[in-house]
């Protein structure tokens, strides 16, 4: 699988789902790598990536599959990180 990259913020409860939705898919792709980028506390990692707005963000190999939108809901979250794990296969 290609590698999976996820920008995050601590406390951003669209990143708690985005991680619930991780811990169900990675059954299924169990040889997903996953790097995770925490914006506050990687800053120099984050800014590599200039093309988000909202957390998380979601890359396959540098290109963006997923970012969140407000208002999200669960159902999705889910959709949208699975298709991160189709695109990293």
């Amino acid at each position: 699988m290609k590698k999976i990259t996820m920008i995050k913020m601590k406390g951003c409860p669209y990143c708690a789902a985005a991680f619930k939705a991780i811990d169900e898919l990675k059954k299924n792709y169990p040889a997903a790598e996953l790097e995770i980028i925490d914006k506050n506390f990687q800053p120099a990692l984050a800014e590599k990536f200039t093309d988000y707005y909202y957390v998380p963000s979601m890359y396959v190999d540098g290109k963006k599959i997923y970012e969140a939108h407000p208002g999200e809901n669960y159902d999705e979250c889910f959709a949208n990180v699975k298709k991160v794990f189709e695109a990293a296969q």
